[in-house]
């Protein structure tokens, strides 16, 4: 498989990127009008260095200098994995070649090379010179041991050694994750004659196939891959780590700018609110809490209110934890880098990682131990900070997918670990902290206790008044998810909706059995004219609950059927009664609640419900004041 990597220039105006891409591809990535007139790269340009026989392509970013641009220099920078530092042999080390240095190096990107350019302008010795003032400048960076080469685009001096060491040092480049969620920030949207809607980006994870359905946000606007092409070549795959043209599906172009992504639609979300570690450059000036800055994350740029953690201030060269408060919504996970630059004027000034793109929100006073974890520690540590961080509220397995960068392997191996170590635990489609599931289960568990206490004659307590009774304890709403995984590992029995202790049975006291036994023979002694259910009460001396509860129980045991709300007979009384149906059908084919409430001798009083009852058990059929059996 062709390995793509992405090379970025970088460098004062006019210090010879341009055509030093050129000399190198043969491509002049000046693709403006007014970039050719006036000689300076306005806007990206893009070109490709192939090398064939190592089964390698290195797309080429070709950056502005200008310092008015260098918000589409930062547009082209977040993809780049080798960094080519041109500075001129004529003109040295300038404002330009120190600030794209400086956001190269926020960006960390690991490694490239720094081109002399223009040795044809100057003196031998002059290059020396030069050289040695650049090692000076690359110190503490991460170019501080990269090598210096003197090229002159014009002659081609020096340029197949370029070549030669690009190729040496992209073959190092780790690939970026194809297996991971497709995600492209667009730095370009145009449309073509015949095809439509086309965006181009540097693909920072993922695959792109033809027909593949896809998500741009932050609009939220569905589409679907239509064509595909990579280093001007139409392709039906396309991979992380490659300059990518996408032809969009009934998109138009004024629903898109730089900065929107494309993505794999359903796990990412778009964010106002960002956690963040914080680096500030030397120079900086010192930066206050509650500041405003604009923000590049992506090839998007937006403002935002800066919110110091533990700090009022952050000075030169100091790092920090940050939230940031953006103006616009950005697409970002875990993982990524930034650029921060001055409200006004405009200078950069720092940069960093963002730890969380979803933060929790935050107490005034809590503690910021997760974002350590975010910053420093293990994709293991990671998720299960972040799971920890939801409480009771649970991660879906999209959310943990669009929350941090990773391979989707990977992701979905630590979540097997977190739960084969007990510390994570899955309830249908999330993920819970284990440390928070087993007390709310024990307080689940002590809530039936105590309700078994209370109501010592009823078997458990309604599934839903459980949840509410649960839900007010903890001070949080249990979704059905967590809920039902709660009840499953509990350790209760449900029978219907009832929900009880597994080893709970609900038993009566010696003088409470005596007082079902004196229910019984009552109702049976009374048969099909019983004691209605305040008659019992009052036989038995007990309160509304007491009676109800117990009658209850003995239905709940078999012993008696409740017919209505007032009216009990025993189980042995309700089977003789329908024996006496029975022997009634053997000889004629219908019956009247008359003819029933002759059959039981007793009154309409009783006859009606006991008729009812057995429409309602299905036992009889009524077709108008007549009633059929329905059963053998």
């Amino acid at each position: 498989m062709t390995k793509n990597v992405i090379l970025g220039t970088a460098g004062h105006i006019d210090h010879g990127k341009s055509s030093l891409v050129k000399a190198l591809t043969g491509i002049d990535p000046d693709r403006l009008k007014e970039e050719k007139q006036r000689g300076i790269t306005i806007d990206l340009g893009f070109a490709n260095l192939v090398y064939p026989d190592d089964d390698l392509i290195v797309g080429i970013v070709d950056v502005p200098g200008h310092e008015k641009l260098i918000r589409n220099m930062l547009a082209g920078a977040g993809g780049i994995d080798i960094l080519v530092m041109v500075i001129s042999a004529d003109e040295g080390i300038m404002p330009q070649s120190r600030e794209h240095l400086a956001i190269c190096n926020l960006l960390k990107i690991k490694t490239g090379l720094i081109a002399l350019t223009k040795i044809d302008t100057v003196e031998h010795d002059w290059i020396e010179l030069i050289s040695d003032e650049i090692r000076d400048f690359v110190k503490r960076t991460f170019l501080e041991d990269a090598p210096i080469v003197p090229v002159s685009s014009r002659t081609g001096e020096g340029i197949d050694k370029l070549k030669d060491l690009i190729k040496e040092i992209a073959k190092g480049v780790s690939p970026k994750l194809t297996g991971g969620l497709f995600r492209l920030p667009i730095d370009r949207v145009f449309t073509l004659k015949g095809f439509g809607t086309v965006v181009t980006g540097t693909a920072l994870s993922g695959e792109a196939l033809i027909d593949m359905p896809v998500e741009i946000l932050p609009s939220g606007i569905k589409s679907k891959i239509r064509g595909l092409q990579t280093h001007g070549k139409t392709t039906n795959r396309a991979f992380a780590g490659q300059r990518i043209g996408i032809n969009l599906q009934g998109v138009e172009k004024d629903q898109l700018k730089r900065g929107d992504v494309v993505v794999s639609p359903s796990r990412f979300k778009a964010t106002k609110v960002i956690d963040a570690s914080l680096d500030m450059l030397s120079d900086a000036p010192i930066l206050k809490d509650r500041s405003l800055i604009h923000i590049y994350v992506g090839t998007s740029e937006t403002t935002a209110r800066v919110i110091l953690y533990d700090k009022t201030e952050v000075t030169p060269s100091e790092s920090c934890y940050c939230q940031f408060r953006l103006e616009d919504e950005i697409v970002a996970l875990s993982g990524d880098r930034y650029i921060i630059r001055r409200f006004s004027p405009l200078e950069t000034i720092g940069g960093g990682t963002i730890l969380d793109p979803k933060p929790n929100r935050r107490r005034k006073k809590e503690g910021i131990e997760d974002l350590f974890i975010y910053d420093k520690g293990t994709i293991s540590e990671k998720i299960f900070t972040k799971i920890k961080k939801s409480a009771i509220k649970g991660l879906t397995n999209d959310f943990i997918e669009g929350w941090i960068s990773g391979d989707l392997k990977e992701i979905k191996d630590n979540l097997k670990m977190l739960i084969k170590d007990n510390k994570v635990v899955q309830a249908n489609d999330l993920y819970l902290c284990a440390d928070f599931v087993i007390p709310i289960r024990e307080r689940l568990k002590d809530i039936i206790k105590r309700y078994h206490a209370e109501n010592p004659l009823k078997l458990g307590l309604q599934k839903e008044e459980l949840r509410v009774r649960l839900s007010k304890e903890i001070k949080s709403f249990l979704t059905d998810s967590v809920y039902e995984f709660l009840i499953k590992t509990a350790d209760v029995s449900i029978e219907k909706d009832i929900i009880k202790l597994s080893e709970f049975k609900a038993e009566l006291s010696s003088v409470d059995s005596s007082v079902k036994n004196k229910i019984l023979k009552t109702l049976q002694d009374n048969k099909f004219q019983p004691p209605i259910k305040t008659e019992l009460q009052q036989m038995t001396k007990m309160n509304e609950k007491e009676i109800k509860d117990l009658l209850n129980l003995m239905t709940k045991e078999g012993l008696i059927v409740r017919i209505n709300e007032t009216i009990y007979i025993t189980k042995k009384t309700y089977e003789e009664l329908v024996e006496i149906l029975k022997g009634h059908f053997r000889t004629k084919k219908e019956i009247t609640l008359s003819e029933f409430r002759d059959l039981l001798n007793t009154s309409r009083k009783y006859a009606l419900p006991f008729m009812e009852y057995l429409d309602s058990q299905k036992v009889t059929l009524r077709i108008g004041d007549i009633r059929k059996l329905m059963i053998k």
